[in-house]
């Protein structure tokens, strides 16, 4: 009898021990998800890779050495689909100056970002994140979003909402290797 509660109290222990362990894990996790996918001012950009509507890999650190316009947008986005053709115009003038721009939509099917692109004639690279994996990384909610990255990979602004043609073409010489 007395063999039989002892094998019950360590029957016990050992699931409470592992639920115990299973919430600390959970709570460990949940805390590291949280924290990963804040990108600041001043920071190394986070590296990705994602393919344009061709099929090309487009590698962020790729381009190191290059200023980076990263831009995430959607097709649904007003503020977003004003900008794109002024994102094109200062794409054709900064392009052969060393600043790159990376059009990164968050989520749609590659038909709708496609009639998109087409519609606007865009030249640029644009990318689809279709699981929003790198959208989660640079922790972007609201669109659009910008990241100007400079020639060695570090983050120098992060612009929400939409931008002038101005306001692009400012931003790019900021970013443009001397």
């Amino acid at each position: 009898m007395l063999d039989k509660k002892k094998k019950r109290l360590i029957m016990r222990s050992v699931i409470l021990l592992i639920l115990f362990g299973a919430i600390v894990y959970a709570l460990y996790a949940n805390y590291a998800k949280d924290n990963k996918g804040t990108v600041e001012v001043g920071e190394k950009a986070p590296d990705f890779v994602l393919e344009d509507l061709n099929g090309t890999t487009h590698k962020l650190s790729d381009y190191e050495g290059k200023g980076v316009f990263l831009n995430f947008w959607g097709t649904y986005c007003k503020p977003c689909e004003e900008e794109m053709p002024y994102m094109d115009n200062q794409y054709a003038t900064f392009k052969d100056q060393g600043v790159q721009i990376l059009a990164v939509n968050v989520g749609e099917s590659d038909f709708v970002v496609e009639k998109f692109v087409n519609k606007y004639d865009l030249k640029f690279p644009v990318l689809n994140d279709k699981d929003k994996d790198v959208q989660r990384e640079y922790d972007v909610f609201n669109l659009p979003v910008t990241f100007l990255i400079d020639s060695n990979g570090i983050v120098t602004d992060i612009l929400s909402g939409s931008l002038t043609e101005e306001m692009i073409k400012a931003h790019m010489e900021s970013i443009q290797p001397q």
